[in-house]
């Protein structure tokens, strides 16, 4: 699984889409679901149970990290199985906060 930028990705249970933003620095596994996901020219067709562990979901247009691996992806399309990094949940990057304009 070579993740690099730009790079798009599905989701093997579930409809989530997913696009690579900056790659990790570690090797490891790109889940959704708790499962492996799949390049997105692959026509396969989402099947299989999500491991409820991994039952949050991917909100579009939301970014998600992991912070040992410093992986980061795009929600491209919305899914009900969650992201996970190597088996570790990745969490939804947060906004950076702006400078006070006082």
């Amino acid at each position: 699984m070579e993740l690099k930028p730009g790079s798009r990705w599905k989701s093997a249970v579930c409809d989530a889409q997913l696009v690579v933003v900056r790659p990790p620095s570690a090797a490891g596994e790109l889940q959704c679901g708790g499962v492996a996901v799949l390049p997105i020219d692959d026509t396969s067709v989402p099947s299989g149970a999500i491991d409820p562990a991994f039952a949050e979901g991917v909100i579009i247009g939301k970014r998600y990290t992991d912070e040992a691996s410093g992986i980061e992806v795009l929600g491209a399309k919305a899914g009900k199985g969650s992201l996970a990094f190597g088996g570790t949940a990745m969490t939804i990057k947060g906004a950076k906060p702006l400078p006070a304009s006082d």
